[in-house]
């Protein structure tokens, strides 16, 4: 999860309102606040995940709220940052810890984001989700 000195940090280099999207995702998916998700997910949302499916907006909100599911807190590293317009690329490397099914679960991807403002709102309209190999 991006600190606040981070979110700082982002925000002088990003657009206020897209920075603070972000990081609101991001808090998002920790907490599996399905409301949350709903706003900053676009209703065509779509994610290739690290196992090669795609998933829709409301497949992807499930899995979040799935009962034994829980993501621990989480930073991006080698962040990727690209405003083009009202198109955002946003990602980076992020180790990813927490339980699955009440399984425990870690995994490093690389992932990134496609974000659009619509409607005067930044939401996530992509996401490609891939693993990073051992080293």
């Amino acid at each position: 999860m991006l600190s606040a000195l981070i979110l700082a940090a982002a925000a002088a280099a990003l657009p206020t309102d897209l920075a603070q999207a972000v990081h609101d995702y991001d808090v998002a998916q920790v907490k599996s606040d399905k409301a949350a998700l709903e706003r900053l997910l676009a209703p065509d949302y779509q994610l290739a995940n690290s196992s090669g499916k795609v998933e829709t907006k409301d497949e992807f909100i499930a899995d979040q709220l799935a009962p034994g599911y829980k993501l621990n807190p989480f930073t991006v590293e080698a962040p990727i940052e690209r405003v083009m317009g009202d198109v955002a690329l946003m990602g980076g490397v992020a180790d990813l810890s927490g339980t699955d099914g009440g399984k425990a679960f870690s995994v490093r991807l690389r992932f990134l984001d496609v974000w659009q403002k619509r409607d005067g709102r930044w939401q996530v309209v992509f996401t490609q989700a891939g693993r990073v190999p051992a080293s």
